[in-house]
């Protein structure tokens, strides 16, 4: 792992891979880590050089200190490790509010973008009422008491019972995770939405769902790919929130034709 000082903030980034390969920047769920991705990249490496980091607060990134976060935030922040990497255009794949950063990125900087894969997200994802909630409890009570009630609603149950150690496991992730960055988070969420934003943008985008998932419901991914003008959509039956975590082989199988076909 190697740290990059952005905006003034330590951010946690591994650059793998060779330099002369394609470049895919990973972005990660909330409350998670760039440690999602780890069953997935040794396939990826290969063939392409791969970006992940964690996100304010998370994993061994340094937290928010009360500014207000926006998707713009987190895009240039994912901009400046791409610099960093010395590339100029990038495949890009994102989880939940990694596929927020992703839609931002389609929006204000298409040109950059090879290719957007974006898994279990949406043009809007909840609403306003939910996210502040959420925000205040977690100001109130920490990530440590918050992660028994939100890390179920990540996986399928089918997955739970084949591997019981990955709800606790994940609870201790996130309750090591700074509260004020994730409530911010949160409030971002409620608050930008790409709604009327992302149409005739000349950016191949692969929709990835799961017929589990409980956060973001198929019929929310339908509504982004209506959004992105019939951006084709693929639902992983049997699995939930976090797709390369959950079935890491249906994750590969998919990014290697996605990639494969966009490079």
């Amino acid at each position: 792992m190697t740290f990059l000082e952005i905006n003034g903030r330590s951010v946690a980034y591994r650059l793998l891979g060779a330099h002369t390969s394609p470049l895919v920047v990973l972005a990660h769920p909330l409350g998670m880590s760039q440690a999602v991705w780890d069953d997935v990249i040794p396939a990826l490496l290969p063939r392409y050089r791969v970006l992940t980091w964690d996100l304010p607060g998370h994993g061994a990134s340094q937290g928010v200190s009360g500014e207000r976060v926006t998707p713009a935030d987190l895009a240039n922040e994912a901009l400046a490790l791409v610099a960093q990497a010395g590339d100029a255009h990038f495949h890009f794949v994102g989880t939940s509010i990694g596929g927020v950063i992703g839609q931002q990125l389609i929006e204000a900087h298409n040109d950059r973008l090879l290719s957007a894969t974006l898994t279990n997200t949406g043009a809007v994802i909840g609403n306003p009422e939910l996210w502040n909630t959420r925000a205040a409890r977690v100001r109130q009570e920490g990530l440590a008491a918050m992660s028994q009630e939100i890390v179920p609603r990540w996986f399928a149950p089918a997955t739970f019972e084949a591997n019981p150690a990955l709800k606790a496991g994940w609870c201790v992730q996130m309750g090591r995770g700074d509260d004020e960055s994730y409530a911010q988070l949160c409030e971002m969420l409620g608050r930008d939405t790409f709604t009327g934003k992302l149409s005739g943008k000349g950016v191949k985008v692969q929709l990835i769902g799961g017929s589990e998932d409980l956060a973001t419901p198929p019929a929310t991914l339908k509504a982004l790919s209506d959004e992105l003008g019939g951006a084709s959509l693929e639902v992983l039956d049997g699995v939930g929130h976090v797709p390369s975590v959950e079935s890491p082989e249906q994750m590969v199988k998919h990014l290697k034709e996605v990639l494969g076909a966009w490079r």
